[in-house]
């Protein structure tokens, strides 16, 4: 399954150390995370995009220097299947910005969306009231009782300001085990970046 990254600072931070510490993490990454990857980040107020097909260890694109805000989503397509740079996280709906890893079967709902986790995050879209943690609560009790098996769910989203997180799995605590960080330089990661991250609960879901 996929590795991702949501980072926010209270002030600009560096970028290069941050990316090269994810991209270690995709590289030595138990499954194969070669199939693309994505970015978004935030400088000056502004917000930019990129993507690529090329795994990201192999990837030495500069996205920017200092930032407030970074997204990072490398990408393990299920079955090796759906290959396609417009299937690359992260998806965007205005502001908000979602990144997903996981695999939900024999779900029974019709969902808008090219693959699994787009659905997802048009179902959040759907159900958002105003509240967006109470979107995700709400997607999330949907999503676990339309499935036959939930193997994992961990999502990541954001408006700009604070990060939403669910960490949701039946299997392989070690890999599919959410971790966070909170204080001027908040996070959520797929993995741990340094020993400051903690990770999060089964079922828990956080606002950083």
């Amino acid at each position: 399954m996929c590795r991702f990254l949501m980072m926010r600072g209270q002030q600009s931070f560096e970028v290069a150390p941050v990316l090269e510490s994810f991209r270690k993490i995709c590289h030595d990454s138990r499954e194969y995370q070669g199939h693309g990857w994505g970015a978004t980040w935030r400088s000056g107020g502004s917000w930019a995009r990129y993507r690529s097909l090329s795994p990201i260890w192999e990837d030495d694109a500069a996205l920017a220097t200092d930032v407030d805000f970074l997204v990072v989503h490398a990408r393990s397509a299920f079955r090796d299947e759906g290959i396609a740079i417009e299937n690359n996280m992260p998806f965007y709906r205005g502001e908000r910005v979602f990144v997903f890893n996981g695999e939900l079967q024999g779900v029974r709902l019709r969902v808008p969306g090219r693959i699994g986790a787009e659905k997802v995050f048009h179902l959040i879209q759907e159900r958002d009231e105003g509240d967006l943690d109470a979107a995700l609560a709400s997607a999330d009790r949907l999503l676990v009782s339309k499935s036959e098996r939930v193997r994992a769910m961990n999502i990541a989203l954001t408006e700009g300001e604070q990060i939403y997180a669910s960490c949701r799995y039946d299997e392989s605590p070690d890999y599919f085990t959410l971790h966070y960080r909170e204080g001027d330089l908040a996070a959520v990661c797929s993995e741990p970046l340094d020993e400051s991250f903690v990770p999060m609960a089964n079922g828990e879901r956080r606002v950083i």
